[in-house]
């Protein structure tokens, strides 16, 4: 027997930021609320804890960016090198 449900995490690492926050902030209002049976609060935490990872990593991803601003002798940024996230 196949399980034809689509997986839960689908399509989180397309999201930017924002769009996961957001989705992630509705998640925890649902369950935190209990707006979903089991079996699809199930779901939501899972898509909920897929977002909460792709959230760090982007955020991990912009702290080592902002690592790689060269600062020059006189203690201003004097250029930005850009980060390889992949």
């Amino acid at each position: 027997m196949t399980d034809s449900k689509a997986d839960p995490t689908q399509g989180v690492a397309d999201l930017s930021f924002e769009a996961a926050l957001k989705e992630l902030e509705s998640i925890v209002d649902r369950l935190e609320h209990g707006e979903a049976p089991l079996e699809e609060a199930i779901d939501l935490y899972q898509r909920g804890a897929a977002l909460k990872a792709h959230c760090q990593a982007r955020l991990e991803a912009a702290r080592l960016r902002v690592e790689q601003i060269v600062v020059g002798q006189d203690g201003a940024a004097s250029r930005a090198e850009p980060a390889d996230f992949q």
